[in-house]
C-alpha cells in the first residue's frame, strides 16, 4: 500500500478537502478510509478513484455511504449503501420525497414494491417496480424480502429521476465483480465482432461460429470488448455497437450492460463521471 506522499497533488488536495468535511487530519482520514472501506490490495489509483466518485455525489467514506467491492482479479467496483442512496435522494435540491406501494398474491406473499420518486419540477412522479422473483438473492438480507425490495425499488427510482450513473447497490456490485477481469491478464485479447442478428426462443443462428441465444452470450461479448477497451473513444465504439441488440430484453440485463459501460469506462478515464 502506498504512503500518502506518493499520491498526486490534485488527489491529495481532494482528500485534505473530504477530510477538512469530515472534522479529521488528512492523514488519519486517508488511513482510515483505506483500513475500513478498501479492499486490502489496492492501488493509490483506485483509492484515488473511489474519493472522486465519493466526493463527485457528496457521500460518506467514513460511515460506510460509499465503499469499495473487490473485483474477481483486482480492481473496485463503487458501492452505495442504502443510507448513501437515501443521502443521495435527500440532499438533492429538486428531490420532493418518494413513496411506496406494495403488491401481494392470493396467498399473502409479497409480488412486487413499486417506489414513485417525486421531483419539484416535474408534473407526475417516476414511478419504477421491482419484482421480487427478479431481485431475491440466496443471501441472508435477502431473508428480509419486503425491506431489501423497498431498496432495489428506490435505488432504481433514484437513477431515473436523478440520472445517478457509475454507482451500484451491493448486489449489482457482487454481479459485476464476479465476472472475469480480462484486463487484469497479461494476455492480449483481441475482442470478438459484435452479433449482427438478435436471436430469440424460437430461432437461432450461428454468428462467428458460435450460436446466440440469450442476452447472456451478448453480454459475455460485450464484457470482452469493455474489457480490451484502452481508451473511452474504444469504449463509445462497445457501447454503440451492442446497445442496440438489447432491445426487447430484461431491464436487469439491460442495467448490467449499463454498468459494463460505466465501469469501463471509469478504468480508461478516471476523471470522468455521469451525474444527474
Amino acid at each position: 500500500m502506498g504512503e500518502v506522499a506518493t499520491i498526486p497533488q490534485e488527489k491529495q488536495s481532494l482528500i485534505t478537502t473530504m477530510a477538512t468535511k469530515a472534522g479529521m487530519d488528512p492523514k488519519a482520514f486517508e488511513q482510515t478510509v483505506r483500513t475500513t472501506v478498501m479492499p486490502a490490495k489496492h492501488t493509490n489509483e483506485q483509492f484515488g478513484a473511489l474519493m472522486l466518485v465519493a466526493n463527485e455525489y457528496g457521500l460518506n467514506p467514513i460511515v460506510k455511504e460509499i465503499y469499495a467491492f473487490p473485483a474477481r482479479g483486482g480492481g473496485i467496483v463503487p458501492i452505495v449503501s442504502i443510507d448513501g442512496w437515501v443521502n443521495l435522494v435527500n440532499s438533492h435540491p429538486k428531490a420532493d420525497g418518494f413513496t411506496f406501494e406494495w403488491e401481494h398474491d392470493s396467498d399473502k406473499k409479497l409480488v412486487s414494491c413499486t417506489c414513485k420518486m417525486h421531483r419539484k419540477d416535474r408534473n407526475y412522479p417516476v414511478e419504477v417496480t421491482e419484482y421480487l422473483t427478479e431481485c431475491k438473492r440466496s443471501t441472508d438480507p435477502w431473508k428480509m424480502e419486503h425491506r431489501m425490495l423497498r431498496h432495489k425499488a428506490m435505488i432504481q427510482a433514484a437513477r431515473y429521476a436523478f440520472g445517478f450513473s457509475g454507482i451500484y447497490d451491493e448486489d449489482e456490485g457482487a454481479k459485476i465483480a464476479e465476472m472475469k477481469d480480462v484486463s487484469a491478464t497479461d494476455q492480449e485479447l483481441t475482442p470478438p465482432p459484435p452479433p449482427s442478428v438478435i436471436q430469440h426462443e424460437e430461432e437461432s443462428q450461428p454468428i462467428n461460429n458460435k450460436i446466440i441465444q440469450s442476452p447472456d452470450d451478448i453480454l459475455e461479448d460485450a464484457e470482452t470488448w469493455f474489457n480490451n477497451s484502452k481508451t473511452g473513444e474504444d469504449v463509445e465504439k462497445a457501447w454503440e455497437e451492442f446497445q442496440h441488440h438489447l432491445d426487447g430484453f430484461e431491464p436487469a440485463d439491460k442495467d448490467l450492460f449499463n454498468a459494463l459501460y460505466d465501469t469501463a469506462l471509469q478504468r480508461v478515464e478516471p476523471n470522468t463521471l455521469v451525474a444527474g
